[in-house]
């Protein structure tokens, strides 16, 4: 398997920029989203990051089928 390290540092670097962009856009509003988050119980984190997962496994799959 050959990696195409270009495509992976740019690929990683977006992902860096769409995790930063509710810290800057919404900095007031964090906190309290963050403990809201802190607040739910294992299960209901696990569902949202599975659901994650697979919205980003869908839009790479879509990526490459253009």
């Amino acid at each position: 398997m050959n990696l195409n390290w270009p495509l992976f540092f740019i690929a990683l670097g977006l992902a860096f920029v769409l995790e930063g962009l509710p810290y800057f856009i919404l900095a007031e509003r964090m906190p309290g989203i963050l403990l809201t988050l802190a607040s739910r119980p294992p299960r209901a984190l696990r569902v949202l990051g599975l659901t994650s997962i697979i919205l980003g496994v869908l839009l790479v799959a879509l990526g490459r089928s253009f």
